[in-house]
């Protein structure tokens, strides 16, 4: 096996990087040798999940509201002073709340909207520019297998991860010969906090179980199965090592078959 960091000198910025697949993410970033700076809304968890890593490499943490211009640029800004300009970055921070579309106000509209995809812009544009002076860099959103197809009861959010991708496509060709990739990575219904919010939420409405609602959102996957947050982190590891470098602008989708 190599012992090999590819990713040594790199500075990698994961949003949402406290619990579930951005603290999967960080730990794959961190094994290949990246600096990485860990955002998200609550100082706390990241702190633990920086703590966790520090064997690995040198961690660096934000609190961040990422639907907030002034509190991402100020983020961004002090996580360049830390480690230098962002080479990686996944934008991972998102929330997804359901909702009958006839029970689907502007409020949460515009909350899906702003978190998921003016969160993913938001953090992009604090990126680029120091890509585009290096000369190199990678980005990687986190969007869903909603960004590839419909659910129902969750409109907004689907809206939200389809404009995901959307901006992922049209970004990669903007830098294709600028030496940077633009992917998106749609996982399926994953064991993270959002999925067992879920999935109380299924056990409050219906009456289900526990194992009964799990089950509901398992046969989404062929597979019959939660994907686990390390198959995501594993995927967006792979984006940006080295060899990936003619992969950009795709909607790979972790969902053991879900989307073909």
């Amino acid at each position: 096996m190599s012992t090999v960091r590819e990713l040594s000198g790199k500075h990698a910025v994961v949003t949402g990087g406290g619990r579930g697949i951005g603290a999967a993410i960080a730990q794959r970033l961190a094994e290949q040798g990246a600096c990485v700076t860990l955002m998200g809304r609550t100082r706390e968890p990241l702190e633990e999940r920086a703590e966790a890593l520090r064997a690995l490499t040198d961690m660096h943490c934000e609190a961040v509201d990422v639907a907030d211009p002034a509190s991402v640029a100020a983020a961004f800004d002090a996580a360049a002073r830390r480690f230098g300009a962002v080479s990686i970055l996944v934008n991972n921070a998102g929330q997804a709340s359901s909702a009958p579309f006839v029970k689907t106000d502007l409020a949460l509209w515009q909350q899906m909207l702003d978190v998921n995809l003016t969160g993913t812009y938001l953090g992009t544009k604090a990126v680029l520019s120091g890509m585009l002076a290096a000369g190199w860099g990678r980005i990687v959103n986190v969007a869903s297998t909603a960004g590839q197809k419909g659910y129902p009861y969750v409109s907004a959010y689907c809206a939200a991860k389809h404009g995901v991708i959307g901006m992922t496509r049209a970004l990669a060709l903007e830098l294709a010969q600028k030496n940077i990739t633009v992917n998106a990575v749609c996982p399926g219904y994953t064991d993270t906090d959002i999925v067992r919010e879920a999935i109380t939420n299924i056990r409050a409405k219906t009456g289900r179980s526990e194992a009964e609602a799990q089950v509901e959102l398992a046969k989404h996957n062929p597979q019959g199965r939660l994907v686990r947050p390390d198959e995501v982190a594993n995927a967006v590891l792979w984006l940006c090592l080295p060899g990936a470098e003619a992969i950009t602008g795709q909607a790979i989708s972790v969902s053991g078959g879900e989307v073909m």
